[in-house]
């Protein structure tokens, strides 16, 4: 993917949910809930402070967070459908 986010913000490639539930009953496409976790793609060199330095984002490629269920912007890069938020919307990182 040729995409570098800018400043604090991040991209993020949303997790789809599981098709069954635990019970094993499938869910169908209109009862699904909105993905709110998902794999970092890219991020950008960090938020600028106020005298100027620029301090590094705490995600890093590669990394599965947890979101809010509205963060972020979805756009659609190179046919891949992502999320672009800022890192200050991500909840934590998932290890």
């Amino acid at each position: 993917m040729n995409f570098r986010p800018l400043h604090d913000r991040i991209c993020v490639e949303p997790i789809e949910q599981e098709e069954k539930s635990a019970g094993g009953i499938i869910i169908p496409e209109t009862a699904k809930e909105k993905p709110m976790q998902g794999k970092v793609l890219a991020v950008g060199p960090g938020a600028k402070a106020e005298d100027g330095k620029v301090v590094p984002l705490d995600v890093k490629q590669g990394d599965k967070v947890l979101y809010g269920k509205w963060s972020g912007t979805e756009v659609t890069v190179d046919g891949q459908t992502v999320l672009i938020m800022r890192e200050s919307d991500v909840m934590g990182v998932i290890e």
